[in-house]
């Protein structure tokens, strides 16, 4: 095993993750980490949040700075990847430098899906996926300038908070009847509209835009006819798995690497980790999760899988938002109409339940981020709970 490499292309948390796991289960071949940025591999969600906020903002690194020489993990950063020779099994840089691998671990990560009549906005168009989205954001969003944020998700909403606090003037707009529709319950939706209209923001719901011009103010029309002036606009309607790669080298792709359970393409000595990774289902449909915990999941199930080591044991779904002063964290299945509350959403604490046939399967917490342990211990145990006993806050949860 000391005689293999394995390369791993990417700078996110998956690619730093999976390094980890790899020393930690004991691999001591080479390791070769590749990454289009200049950084080390840091933590992305701060950048919708500290890095807008914070006075003088420091990127977070996944990994401590002096691990990587310390485990032996030769770093290649900044770095553009021309092509995957996978009969050749080389990582083909753009200058022309070969590095041969045993294994390869894909964790590219997604791009923000282009809205074209928006981009043509130029640099007062902006996206944020990685640091230098956000270095470009920050000096924008000044107190009293107008912004228009179109999509209201997770990412949306959380920018629409930041500029907000910053003194912004902000209207989302946003196609769907509702915000975070993809993976936030009916009630939590209802407690956010309500949380940004009370801070200021303007949400246009049922909206899109037909038009846009640029002149001294950018002007977007939208088309029930009203016009929207801004000094920026910013969008987030999803994302463009970084699958061009793992295309044009023969894989199997889908707006993201199809991977199988343990992270393997259909070429056994190539993994795929991460936003990139789409996951082929027992039923053959295909899946993907855009979380940071998901990414650490995945990249611990592919380094063991590399090893031929047994795969980490799947626990409930978890991923957070912080908005304005609030923190929420949703465990488990977010699907479904039926969930029961325990607090006062009024009063910003709250963790709202679903069951099903009696047993918990989500939950989601609002600034109570120490029951979220508890939360999930309740979700993998399967035992029916009563409705009474989780509504009332006299009964702490751990007792249950």
């Amino acid at each position: 095993m000391n005689n293999e490499i394995i390369a791993i292309i990417g700078g996110g948390q998956a690619a730093a993750m999976a390094a980890a796991s790899l020393r930690q289960l004991g691999f001591g071949g080479e390791i070769h980490l590749f990454s289009d940025e200049q950084q080390l591999p840091y933590e992305r969600p701060p950048l919708s949040k500290a890095m807008l906020l914070d006075d003088n903002p420091q990127l977070q690194p996944v990994l401590a700075a002096d691990w990587w020489l310390a485990n032996n993990v030769q770093l290649h950063l900044g770095v553009t990847i021309r092509q995957l020779d996978r009969q050749a099994k080389t990582v083909v840089l753009a200058d022309g430098q070969r590095y041969r691998w045993t294994k390869l671990l894909i964790a590219t990560g997604a791009a923000a899906r282009p809205l074209p009549m928006l981009d043509a906005l130029g640099e007062r168009c902006f996206t944020l996926r990685h640091a230098g989205d956000a270095e470009r954001l920050r000096p924008v969003l000044d107190a009293g300038k107008s912004l228009v944020i179109v999509g209201a998700g997770t990412i949306g909403l959380e920018l629409a908070a930041s500029a907000t606090q910053r003194g912004c003037q902000v209207t989302v707009v946003e196609l769907a009847p509702t915000v975070m529709g993809r993976n936030a319950p009916p009630p939590v939706r209802d407690y956010l509209i309500h949380r940004h209209q009370q801070a200021g923001v303007r949400l246009l719901l049922n909206s899109a835009i037909e038009h846009v011009d640029a002149g001294e103010m950018l002007t977007l029309t939208l088309q029930s006819g009203e016009q929207l002036q801004a000094d920026a606009v910013i969008y987030g309607i999803g994302i463009v798995a970084n699958d061009a790669h793992a295309r044009d080298a023969g894989l199997e792709t889908a707006n993201g690497i199809v991977v199988d359970a343990r992270g393997n393409t259909a070429d056994p000595t190539i993994f795929a980790a991460g936003d990139v990774a789409i996951t082929r289902q027992p039923d053959g449909s295909l899946h993907r999760i855009e979380s940071w915990e998901n990414a650490n999941f995945q990249a611990q199930t592919a380094a063991a899988a590399m090893l031929d080591q047994p795969l980490p044991i799947a626990t409930p779904g978890w991923f957070w938002s912080d908005q304005f002063s609030d923190n929420l964290q949703f465990v488990g299945e977010m699907q479904g109409e039926n969930w029961i509350c325990r607090g006062n959403p009024d009063e910003r604490k709250v963790i709202w339940f679903q069951l099903r046939d009696g047993a918990l399967v989500g939950a989601v917490a609002l600034n109570q981020g120490r029951e979220v342990r508890v939360l999930r211990k309740l979700i993998q145990s399967g035992k029916k709970l009563a409705v009474d006993a989780l509504t009332d806050e006299s009964m702490a949860l751990k007792s249950l």
